[in-house]
Protein backbone atom coordinates (compact mmCIF):
# COMPACT_ATOMS: atom_id res chain seq x y z
CA UNK A 1 0.00 0.00 0.00
CA UNK A 2 1.10 3.42 -0.72
CA UNK A 3 1.98 5.86 2.21
CA UNK A 4 0.60 9.03 1.11
CA UNK A 5 2.97 10.85 3.84
CA UNK A 6 6.25 9.74 2.51
CA UNK A 7 8.53 12.78 1.60
CA UNK A 8 8.55 12.66 -1.91
CA UNK A 9 4.62 12.76 -1.79
CA UNK A 10 4.78 15.81 0.46
CA UNK A 11 7.34 17.33 -2.04
CA UNK A 12 4.76 16.96 -5.00
CA UNK A 13 1.76 18.37 -2.54
CA UNK A 14 4.36 21.42 -2.21
CA UNK A 15 4.53 20.25 1.57
CA UNK A 16 7.88 20.51 1.67
CA UNK A 17 10.32 22.77 -0.71
CA UNK A 18 12.64 21.24 -2.85
CA UNK A 19 14.95 22.74 -5.05
CA UNK A 20 13.04 22.28 -8.34
CA UNK A 21 14.85 21.66 -11.92
CA UNK A 22 11.52 20.77 -13.82
CA UNK A 23 7.96 20.35 -13.04
CA UNK A 24 5.42 19.35 -15.74
CA UNK A 25 2.25 17.40 -14.88
CA UNK A 26 3.80 14.06 -14.60
CA UNK A 27 6.73 15.08 -13.19
CA UNK A 28 8.69 16.75 -11.02
CA UNK A 29 12.91 17.18 -10.98
CA UNK A 30 14.79 18.66 -8.15
CA UNK A 31 18.04 18.65 -6.44
CA UNK A 32 18.65 15.76 -3.63
CA UNK A 33 19.39 17.25 -0.40
CA UNK A 34 22.49 14.57 0.40
CA UNK A 35 24.42 14.95 -3.49
CA UNK A 36 26.59 12.13 -4.25
CA UNK A 37 28.21 13.97 -7.23
CA UNK A 38 28.43 17.76 -8.37
CA UNK A 39 24.74 17.12 -9.92
CA UNK A 40 22.87 14.53 -8.49
CA UNK A 41 19.34 14.84 -9.35
CA UNK A 42 15.76 13.29 -7.97
CA UNK A 43 13.17 12.48 -11.11
CA UNK A 44 9.53 11.52 -9.54
CA UNK A 45 6.38 10.73 -11.00
CA UNK A 46 3.22 12.34 -9.90
CA UNK A 47 1.29 9.51 -8.95
CA UNK A 48 0.99 6.97 -6.21
CA UNK A 49 3.64 4.54 -7.39
CA UNK A 50 6.10 2.58 -4.67
CA UNK A 51 9.13 1.20 -6.98
CA UNK A 52 9.95 0.94 -10.66
CA UNK A 53 7.56 -2.14 -10.90
CA UNK A 54 4.71 -0.58 -9.37
CA UNK A 55 4.60 2.89 -12.16
CA UNK A 56 6.03 0.20 -15.19
CA UNK A 57 2.47 -1.63 -14.22
CA UNK A 58 0.19 0.80 -13.20
CA UNK A 59 1.22 4.47 -15.00
CA UNK A 60 -0.71 5.04 -18.35
CA UNK A 61 1.45 4.56 -21.15
CA UNK A 62 1.75 8.61 -21.72
CA UNK A 63 2.54 8.63 -17.90
CA UNK A 64 5.76 6.45 -18.80
CA UNK A 65 6.74 8.10 -21.46
CA UNK A 66 6.38 11.46 -20.58
CA UNK A 67 8.61 10.66 -17.22
CA UNK A 68 11.20 9.21 -19.42
CA UNK A 69 11.42 11.90 -21.64
CA UNK A 70 11.34 14.91 -19.12
CA UNK A 71 14.82 12.99 -17.86
CA UNK A 72 16.23 12.93 -21.17
CA UNK A 73 14.83 16.68 -21.64
CA UNK A 74 17.25 17.78 -18.19
CA UNK A 75 20.37 15.75 -19.62
CA UNK A 76 20.04 17.58 -22.56
CA UNK A 77 19.69 21.07 -20.96
CA UNK A 78 22.24 20.77 -17.96
CA UNK A 79 24.34 19.33 -21.06
CA UNK A 80 25.44 16.49 -19.01
CA UNK A 81 24.90 13.95 -22.27
CA UNK A 82 28.31 14.83 -23.70
CA UNK A 83 30.32 13.77 -20.56
CA UNK A 84 27.92 10.74 -19.48
CA UNK A 85 25.49 10.58 -15.99
CA UNK A 86 24.43 7.62 -14.35
CA UNK A 87 20.20 6.80 -13.79
CA UNK A 88 19.91 4.94 -10.55
CA UNK A 89 16.90 3.55 -9.14
CA UNK A 90 16.37 1.00 -6.21
CA UNK A 91 13.59 -1.29 -5.57
CA UNK A 92 12.90 -2.91 -2.09
CA UNK A 93 15.10 -3.49 0.95
CA UNK A 94 17.87 -5.72 -0.45
CA UNK A 95 18.59 -2.55 -2.64
CA UNK A 96 18.43 -0.27 -0.12
CA UNK A 97 14.99 1.53 -1.31
CA UNK A 98 14.70 4.18 1.50
CA UNK A 99 11.59 6.08 -0.04
CA UNK A 100 8.87 4.21 -0.95
CA UNK A 101 7.95 6.25 -3.88
CA UNK A 102 9.68 5.63 -7.64
CA UNK A 103 11.95 7.65 -8.22
CA UNK A 104 15.20 8.14 -10.23
CA UNK A 105 18.20 9.33 -9.47
CA UNK A 106 20.55 11.56 -12.27
CA UNK A 107 24.31 11.63 -10.87
CA UNK A 108 27.11 13.09 -13.15
CA UNK A 109 29.68 16.18 -13.04
CA UNK A 110 32.43 14.07 -12.17
CA UNK A 111 33.70 10.58 -13.31
CA UNK A 112 31.64 8.01 -11.00
CA UNK A 113 33.97 4.85 -11.39
CA UNK A 114 32.29 1.31 -11.84
CA UNK A 115 28.81 0.82 -10.55
CA UNK A 116 30.03 -2.66 -8.98
CA UNK A 117 33.33 -2.65 -7.08
CA UNK A 118 35.09 -6.29 -8.06
CA UNK A 119 34.47 -7.06 -4.56
CA UNK A 120 30.86 -7.14 -4.60
CA UNK A 121 30.44 -8.21 -7.91
CA UNK A 122 32.13 -11.53 -6.93
CA UNK A 123 29.83 -11.41 -3.96
CA UNK A 124 27.04 -11.85 -6.32
CA UNK A 125 26.21 -15.00 -8.16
Amino acid sequence: MYNKANIFAKIIKKEIPCKMVYEDEHTLIFHDINPSAPIHLLAIPKGEFRSFEDFVQKASTDQILSFFASIQKITDKLKINKSGYRLITNHGKDAMQTVEHFHIHIIAGKALGPLITADTHHAIK
